[in-house]
């Protein structure tokens, strides 16, 4: 599937930049044989990101005349000035940064269609005054890795990138009531049509809010402006995107993972734990009872499915005494969610429903995202404050990928405590 070979491939590239630039930091300390390391990273992450483009073209049907355009400009190069250019414009803002610099921004990512004209307005379009970049490879990289590392299901959910955020439709089909028929010779056969349905994703936009800074911090030359950045506004997406990926209710908003299982019907009602400890405990607990009844309402075939998980919103047990083994329940790995309900500890009245833990091949849950983060520098704004201000937007959408017509056959299973 062209996404996941996008998706490994964009990770492959990731640790050989890594790599490189830990290389690269040394600078005349570097060996003969770490030179010649870099140089072969550097080659390699040129290669990648050359597959990435013709996959990604691939994808969003940009091949032209059976190639893809790519750049001439070596990787190394590309990314150095990108890098200089964009750590100008957190600093100076586009109109005080040097001419040059804005220049590389304005044309050469123009011609990229990696540009946003805060002018033009209407539809998804972001508005406001002056311009917006796109943030470069080194920049993004490090947002992604806080996505994945604050919001848990970033992680092991699918994610698929687009150039547009216009309504996208994806098919969903349900044959689960279908099977082949053992016929005569010269005996008719009978139909038995597929079980079509899509699920619409849109994009749904994000902002960072206003993240204000001093002049005299932003301008000091030892200050790393844009890693002090992506340390901050990856948290902040983080926090976001986890929480409406897991329970958003889909109305102007991402449907979230536990808001589509639940629709889809397959839920499993906790009995509690009492047939481990031999007490009275309530259903505001969770016994192996419940792990193995939650387990096996995901159908076999999913079971089978490589990404599937346990998540939930709390440790049920110490972590694995095997260093570098994830966490492990009935043999599938543990994905903590803080995001997830967490167990009642006092009875109420009415009784409450929590849905504590979630199981199935997580990649059924899709995150359609739409290019890349986009950031603006506000410096007229507070001036008189003396700081600048930044703020960055996101454009995304999520969905259960599931056509289902009967709960036993969703993809995902959801367990329930009611107390």
């Amino acid at each position: 599937m062209r996404m996941s070979e996008n998706r490994d491939l964009r990770q492959q590239r990731y640790t050989v930049l890594t790599e490189a630039r830990a290389l690269k930091e040394k600078g005349a300390a570097m060996t003969p044989q770490e030179r010649s390391k870099l140089a072969r990273l550097v080659g390699q992450a040129q290669q990648l990101r050359e597959r990435i483009e013709r996959v990604e073209g691939e994808m969003m049907g940009t091949v032209r005349g059976g190639a893809i355009e790519t750049e001439t400009r070596t990787e190394t190069t590309r990314d150095r000035d990108h890098q200089e250019a964009f750590r100008s414009y957190l600093r100076y803002g586009k109109n005080e940064m040097p001419v040059e610099h804005r220049q590389f921004l304005e044309t050469h990512f123009r011609a990229r269609s990696e540009t946003r004209d805060m002018v033009t307005g209407g539809g998804n379009a972001l508005q406001g005054v002056g311009g917006g970049y796109l943030v470069p490879i080194g920049f993004s990289d490090r947002i992604e890795t806080a996505l994945k590392f604050s919001g848990n299901l970033m992680k092991v959910c699918e994610v698929m990138p687009t150039e547009t955020g216009a309504p996208l439709p994806w098919p969903t089909a349900d044959d689960t009531q279908q099977q082949a028929e053992l016929i005569g010779e010269g005996q008719q056969v009978t139909e038995g049509d597929v079980n079509l349905s899509n699920i619409i994703f849109g994009s749904y936009k994000f902002s960072s809010k206003l993240v204000k800074c001093s002049i005299e911090l932003v301008e000091d030359s030892y200050f790393p402006i844009e890693d002090w950045l992506a340390d901050v506004l990856g948290v902040r997406f983080a926090r976001a995107l986890n929480q409406y990926f897991t329970t958003g209710t889909g109305t102007n908003q991402p449907r979230g993972l536990v808001t589509a299982v639940q629709a889809a019907g397959n839920v499993v009602q906790a009995v509690g734990s009492s047939a481990n400890t031999g007490n009275a405990d309530g259903t505001n607990t969770i016994g192996s009872t419940d792990i193995l009844n939650l387990i096996h309402s995901v159908d076999p075939l999913y079971r089978e499915d490589p990404s599937c998980r346990l998540k939930y919103g709390r440790l049920l047990f110490p972590q694995t005494l095997v260093s570098g083994a994830p966490d492990m329940i009935c043999g599938y790995e543990v994905a903590l969610n803080n995001a997830m309900d967490q167990l009642q500890s006092t009875p109420s009245s009415p009784k409450v429903t929590r849905y504590t833990m979630a199981f199935g091949p997580m990649k059924k849950y899709l995150v359609r995202k739409v290019k890349d983060l986009s950031l603006m520098v506000l410096r007229e704004r507070f001036m008189d404050y003396g700081l600048l201000a930044y703020i960055a937007w996101m454009r995304v959408d999520g969905n259960l990928l599931s056509g289902a017509q009967e709960a036993a056959q969703a993809p995902l299973a959801l367990l329930s405590n009611t107390y």
